[in-house]
């Protein structure tokens, strides 16, 4: 089965209705703050304009909890679109009701419309199928290039597809689909994740996914620690989940049964507190004394990812490996982007899941250096973990 994309519909004189992710951080004054996710949508903007199309964007802005609140519009988002497409972007200031329609009525080929935030209106969350079939009204086919809210079953990602067909996949979303299916399905050998995040608890099902389909697995980060403490080591300070050290303790059972190959830090920064300027020193993860706290892998710990990133050709990085938001134990994490950007120099497939391993890569300078990086933190761990993501789901299929 193949998505159906913008490449497989006709767009000449057709109003597309698009689900783009302009969920991007502000500015306390209301400026944005990165414009990644507005700059990755324009591919498909262009290609529907270009073909003689108008586009109908549709987008949410933060948690504005159902109701409406100036500090998530997405009037600002209108104003910077309308800078990088060098175009008029028309406006609505809801995203349904009597003013947007007449608006959408005045739409002519190759203009382009941003309805205000989605979630200003509690039926988006809910899928209310009324809200679903007045948004779906407003185009003659549905685009949904928003990787980011794929996983989530809302009235413009799943919802509006009961209402309105063809359904096809933006750009953007095809790219993302692309590239993470490969490397769950027809990876090239051999093939290395790197795993890491503060908790064991949002990453369980990952690395049960990726555990039997992997040459190498490593994990890293705090999730680490609880791990250390099924294994019995003296952790000190350091994070664990008491209640999932249970769960760690059985999947350290079916690595040593399968004789999988699994790689734990052998080493770290350890600090006698949570603060950028604490006390810090590096020691094996087997001695770390009462009253300090591992932050950051250590470069023993680097030095044997190294090895096994330069061995790989596919390699995909979820999680930061320590508290790379404070500089003092960020080495680790960038050491990690550093190497796959080094990687995909000599042709290695690199896929950063999104969240903090995106915000790590390009902190580092590497966000373009490297295969790919998801704009889909939630999404993007949950197509790794083999989850159906209901806004794919729901666009047609070739």
């Amino acid at each position: 089965m193949r998505t159906l994309t913008l490449d497989d519909v006709n767009l000449s004189g057709k109003r597309a209705l698009v689900r783009v992710d302009f969920n991007v951080p502000m500015t306390p004054d209301l400026k944005i703050a990165d414009d990644k996710r507005i700059i990755e949508s324009l591919p498909t903007i262009r290609k529907i304009l270009n073909a003689g199309g108008s586009a109908v964007l549709m987008s949410h802005l933060g948690r504005p909890k159902g109701e409406p609140n100036p500090e998530f519009s997405l009037k600002p988002v209108a104003e910077h679109l309308g800078i990088l497409l060098d175009a008029e972007i028309k406006f609505s200031p809801d995203c349904v009701g009597p003013e947007t329609r007449m608006i959408l009525e005045g739409l002519k080929p190759k203009e382009v419309l941003l309805l205000e935030n989605l979630r200003f209106h509690p039926e988006e969350e809910a899928n209310d199928l009324n809200f679903a079939k007045e948004l779906a009204s407003y185009g003659d086919l549905y685009v949904n290039d928003a990787f980011g809210t794929a996983h989530r079953s809302h009235a413009s990602t799943e919802g509006v597809t009961h209402y309105l067909k063809p359904c096809v996949a933006g750009y953007l979303m095809r790219k993302e689909i692309e590239f993470l299916s490969r490397a769950l399905s027809n990876p090239q050998r051999p093939y290395l994740a790197i795993i890491g995040g503060a908790k064991i608890s949002g990453k369980i099902d990952v690395i049960h996914n990726l555990l039997p389909k992997v040459d190498v697995l490593v994990i890293g980060g705090g999730m680490a620690f609880t791990f250390f403490q099924a294994q019995g080591l003296e952790i000190g300070d350091s994070l664990v989940e008491q209640e999932k050290v249970s769960v760690a303790r059985q999947i350290l059972d079916e690595i040593k049964d399968k004789r999988l190959r699994v790689i734990f830090p052998v080493d770290c920064v350890i600090a006698d507190s949570l603060d950028n300027n604490a006390q810090r020193r590096v020691v094996p993860v087997s001695k770390i004394p009462l009253g300090w706290r591992g932050l950051d892998i250590g470069p023993e710990t680097v030095k044997i990812i190294n090895i096994e990133v330069r061995r790989a050709r596919t390699i995909i990085w979820n999680g930061p490996m320590g508290v790379f938001e404070m500089p003092n134990f960020a080495n680790g994490t960038l050491e990690v982007a550093r190497l796959l950007a080094e990687a995909t120099k000599t042709g290695a497939t690199t896929i950063v899941g999104g969240g903090d391993s995106a915000a790590a890569v390009a902190q580092a300078g590497f966000e373009t250096s490297v295969s790919h990086v998801s704009t889909g933190g939630g999404a993007s761990l949950e197509f790794l973990e083999g989850r159906t993501l209901p806004g794919v789901a729901a666009l047609d299929q070739n």
